[in-house]
């Protein structure tokens, strides 16, 4: 098989030197899985060598010429394949070994993708002629590089990564896709990098629209990083893409994305956390399975005598298996694996789940708690990369702050999208702002640190740029009144030099502003709303509320906080008179009017609609142009109002939402997770217009950064009751901490 290049080109002498060198690497690689124990036992020679037949025919071979050259190459691989397993079959039975299934799947796809190049009906150019053929270039090219990488690096398989999150999957589909994303690497790592640089990138979402040019992305490993950016600015999409590896990430770093929920099934809360580690799961398979293999080789032996020929293979095959076993119990060690259930858990109780919610089945736990189940299961993982979008938006104010006491102490490194501040402030140690398609690195900065920063260096650039404009004007004036002049013409022409040397500076950027105002209501006399001894329950026997007392008033300024399920939007909705309390009153002023937000404003929408018509018809009695200057002051301007809503972002949504619950003039806002969707200008334009609101706030908010700025007394829901806090949310979070640490639910890694 000396000089196959030769060979081919023999075979087929108009054959494209793009084939050519294809079809070269793929006889080399075909030898090479002769030589390879696990791929033999798949390889099929036939198939194999009637592909390059094939491939040769359809790049203008010779039929007789091509039929010769393959069989001669059967014969030969025939051959080889025989030799190879004869010399197996004296260092032991490797049918019976524990491999990596992997390089078995990985065969099977090469040659699937190999395939597929016979799919397409491209045109080649050769030299002279041309002629058709079913060759696609482009995954030809591709086929090759990957065929020149695997023998390059021989068994050190290249393998191209699809996806990396928690996905809606079934079990077994979750473990295999798992193992196929972060393959289990036996051996030291030591020398290998976790550091992350990819550089000189383009990112694309949808129809070629371009959400980062020539970008460079650094991610130093146990870093904790804040993406931060307007909505609709490509945060998501820049996740999903270090996700899915389309951008390039080193194969040996781990990487999770928790983005959706996962599937509900008969599988126990805690059970799933465990299984999400698949490393720990498939090492135990492994290790039973290979204790029970030794076994049964101490009992085969003794069934030969001790000088045979099956002894030796028998022996052979235990000391390979004593080896492994080893390996596997170094990487079990590694990761802790008898403490995975206390630390299982741990993460889950601090998420809120509760002891007796831990044993659950994953399918009674509604939408969002299925989202604290996907985060504890990336959490308990420990991926080199962990990739959060969001991930205040699906939890309380405890869960935040456990998570963020978390997080501080991660050993690895984290990509969060966040627009929460406190958040960002007690975890981000940097701070990656895109805009513009680029990414501007603020390094050991937390977000409050970075916003000044930015602002500070907003107005250096806006200085610099203003005093160049006045200068460049000063010069052209000159020039333009001096130019003809004799006497002044040699100053004029060294004007036009320095106008010419004057570095060209951009405009700085300015970002849009975004208000909201709320009008202004007439006063009432007190008492304004009032709840004197509510206990409120679904059913007599499971009370969410006992005796709560609460008083509202024009000037209150209320945070309500507490863990999921403890009854605060129970408690909006006893306010509101949308249900009716088993014991105590409910008092309110009869000309109150309310204007409340619900947490899933969204479904009470027609997204069909826009923005405008949709307030038409549920708020009737305005002109069009009302609705549209009224949307305005909610920043929703321009064609925005009457796109369909269903094209508007989350943002845009809820600044809808807004705008409507202002249409009857509120004297109380009651707001349930206002925050949600909201970027940090819109985060900013709620906060202003709720302070300067003359009416009175109750808030159910997980965002500690708008509570701390617009509430002035923070109320607690637990252990079935709401009480007045006494003190800070700040003191508050401190409580929580306190609490946790007393019950044992510390972060442990």
């Amino acid at each position: 098989m000396s000089n196959l290049g030769l060979q081919v080109r023999q075979a087929a002498p108009a054959i494209d030197p793009v084939v050519a060198d294809y079809a070269v690497g793929y006889i080399q690689h075909i030898t090479e899985s002769t030589e390879n124990s696990v791929s033999a036992q798949q390889l099929d020679i036939s198939r194999e060598v009637s592909f390059l037949s094939e491939l040769l025919r359809s790049a203008g071979g010779e039929t007789g010429k091509v039929t010769s050259f393959t069989q001669k190459l059967q014969d030969s691989l025939t051959k080889k394949l025989a030799e190879n397993q004869s010399k197996n079959s004296v260092t032991g039975d490797t049918s019976k070994r524990l491999l990596d299934i992997d390089l078995i799947h990985n065969q099977q796809r090469d040659l699937d993708s190999s395939m597929a190049l016979l799919q397409s009906t491209k045109d080649i150019g050769h030299t002279g002629r041309k002629m058709e053929t079913r060759v696609d270039l482009k995954k030809l090219q591709k086929a090759e590089a990957k065929i020149a990488k695997k023998i390059a690096k021989k068994q050190n398989r290249y393998v191209e990564y699809e996806a990396s999150k928690l996905l809606n999957q079934t079990q077994d589909d979750y473990e295999s896709f798992f193992l196929k994303v972060n393959p289990i690497e036996f051996g030291s790592a030591a020398g290998k990098s976790k550091d992350i640089k990819v550089e000189n990138f383009d990112l694309y979402v949808g129809e070629g629209q371009r959400i980062l040019s020539d970008s460079t992305l650094t991610l130093a490993y146990g870093r904790r990083y804040g993406l931060v950016g307007q909505n609709g600015i490509g945060k998501s999409t820049l996740l999903r893409a270090l996700s899915k590896r389309e951008l390039n990430v080193p194969k040996h770093i781990t990487v999770l994305h928790v983005e959706q929920e996962i599937v509900g099934d008969d599988t126990p809360a805690l059970q799933s956390v465990l299984d999400a580690d698949v490393w720990r799961k498939q090492l135990l398979s492994e290790e039973g399975k290979i204790s029970e293999r030794l076994d049964e080789i101490e009992n085969l032996k003794k069934e030969f005598d001790e000088e045979s020929i099956e002894v030796k293979k028998l022996e052979n095959e235990y000391l390979d298996l004593e080896s492994h076993l080893e390996e596997v119990h170094n990487k079990l060690s590694e990761m802790e694996s008898d403490k995975a259930e206390g630390r299982a858990a741990s993460i889950l109780s601090g998420l809120g789940f509760s002891q007796e919610s831990q044993h659950q089945a994953t399918k009674d736990f509604s939408g969002g708690w299925r989202m604290r189940l996907s985060l504890a299961r990336a959490l308990f993982c420990k991926p080199d990369l962990l990739l959060l979008d969001e991930p205040s938006n699906m939890l309380d104010v405890p869960s935040i702050t456990y998570l963020a006491n978390y997080l501080q102490t991660y050993p690895a490194t984290v990509l969060v999208v966040s627009h929460d501040r406190a958040f960002l402030n007690e975890v981000a140690t940097d701070i990656i702002h895109q805009h513009s398609e680029r990414l501007d690195y603020y390094r050991g900065s937390n977000f409050d640190s970075f916003y000044n920063t930015r602002e500070e260096r907003l107005k250096n650039q806006k200085r610099e740029y203003d005093n160049q404009m006045a200068y460049r004007k000063h010069l052209q004036v000159f020039i333009d009144k001096f130019r003809y002049n004799a006497a002044k013409s040699s100053e004029a022409q060294s004007r036009i030099k320095k106008l010419e040397k004057l570095p060209i500076l951009e405009a700085p950027e300015e970002e849009k502003v975004i208000t909201f105002r709320f009008p202004e209501p007439e006063k009432l006399s007190p008492p304004i709303l009032q709840l004197q001894g509510v206990t409120f329950g679904y059913s007599p026997e499971k009370l969410l509320l006992k005796d709560v007392d609460m008083d509202v008033q024009m000037n209150s300024r209320i945070a309500l906080v507490g863990g999921n399920g403890c009854g605060k939007t129970t408690l909006l909705k006893v306010l509101m008179q949308s249900v009716t309390p088993l014991d105590g009153s409910v008092s309110r002023n009869p000309r109150l009017r309310i204007g409340y937000f619900a947490q899933h404003h969204v479904d009470a929408m027609d997204l069909n609609l826009n923005a405008v018509t949709w307030m038409s018809q549920t708020y009737p009695g305005k002109t069009d142009e009302e609705y549209r200057k009224h949307l305005g002051s909610f920043g929703i301007t321009g064609s925005l109002g009457l796109q369909k809503m269903q094209l508007l972002s989350g943002g845009q949504k809820s600044r809808v939402a807004f705008a409507s619950l202002c249409l009857n003039e509120p004297h109380i806002l009651i707001l349930d997770e206002p925050s949600n969707h909201l970027d940090t200008s819109g985060l900013d334009a709620l906060t202003e217009a709720l302070k300067n609101f003359k009416g009175g706030i109750l808030m159910v908010s997980h965002d500690v950064s708008i509570i701390d700025r617009v509430c002035q007394e923070i109320w607690v829901s637990e252990n079935g009751t709401v009480r007045r806090f006494p003190g800070s949310i700040w003191d508050y979070k401190k409580y929580i901490l306190e609490s946790a640490d007393a019950a044992g639910v510390v972060s442990k890694h």
